[in-house]
């Protein structure tokens, strides 16, 4: 007896054949979303990691232009390797070396970045050697990117400062123009008011002149006349000018009695 999902010799028929491959189809979709969540996961948490190794790892142990310098040092590490995977002039470093260990070794933070990127010590011919490890290609990738994102905000915060200071120059001469202009106005203004008061004393001491120069003179004192000549007192008695001044004598009381009792 034949089925329409069984074929005569007892194989699946398409249509189970079609669940099937349908079945294994979704099953591998829900891997490959898996591998992909799991993916972004690690790609979030290892750029978190790269961010935390930056800062404060890097920028809170250093000053920022030594800093700066270390990142630039790492990103050109990382991309030249990124551009040229397999040129072995880019795979290596030697810490011994002066300029390594001045922009990568000395700063406090800056070796162990490059250690997250995927470098690891080697010794070659007695020599220290930091190799890069081809297993850790996309952490060295997502290393390269936080640098580069770092870069570019410091480079805009740098920016930003420095318009700020432009601004706060221009601002600042602007005010000492005020303030210089105000001066010269109130000085130009003491210098008109102490001219017109001048003006104005010489203009009352000028008045003043030309009054008392049209003022009559003065009458002489009658007090200071002495008359010349004889004259005669109340009594009758003659005297002479220069005599006026000197009251006459007067008669004495007692004279005066013996006379009329003589």
């Amino acid at each position: 007896m034949s089925s329409g999902n069984v074929s005569p010799a007892g194989s699946p028929g398409p249509s189970v054949r079609e669940s099937i491959a349908a079945a294994a189809a979704r099953r591998t979709q829900q891997k490959a979303a898996l591998h992909a969540e799991e993916q972004h996961r690690r790609e979030h948490d290892k750029r978190q990691e790269f961010r935390r190794l930056i800062e404060p790892g890097i920028f809170t142990r250093n000053p920022d232009e030594v800093s700066m310098v270390a990142l630039r040092t790492l990103s050109t590490i990382a991309d030249n390797l990124l551009r040229e995977p397999n040129n072995s002039k880019f795979q290596r470093f030697k810490p011994t070396n002066s300029t390594i260990k001045e922009r990568l070794i000395d700063p406090k933070g800056a070796l162990e970045y490059a250690i997250a990127l995927g470098f690891r010590t080697e010794v070659e011919e007695f020599q220290p050697y930091y190799v890069f490890n081809p297993r850790h290609m996309d952490d060295l990738r997502i290393g390269a990117a936080i640098i580069h994102e770092v870069l570019d905000r410091k480079a805009e915060q740098q920016e930003r400062m420095k318009r700020w200071k432009e601004q706060e120059k221009v601002a600042a001469a602007s005010v000492a123009q005020n303030v210089k202009l105000a001066f010269m106005d109130d000085r130009k203004s003491k210098l008109l008011n102490d001219k017109r008061e001048k003006e104005l004393r010489e203009a009352r001491a000028t008045a003043a002149a030309s009054r008392q120069s049209m003022s009559p003179p003065a009458s002489p004192s009658t007090s200071a006349v002495r008359m010349t000549g004889p004259g005669r007192t109340l009594s009758g008695a003659i005297v002479h000018g220069d005599d006026l001044d000197i009251p006459p004598p007067y008669p004495r009381r007692g004279s005066d009695d013996g006379s009329e009792m003589d």
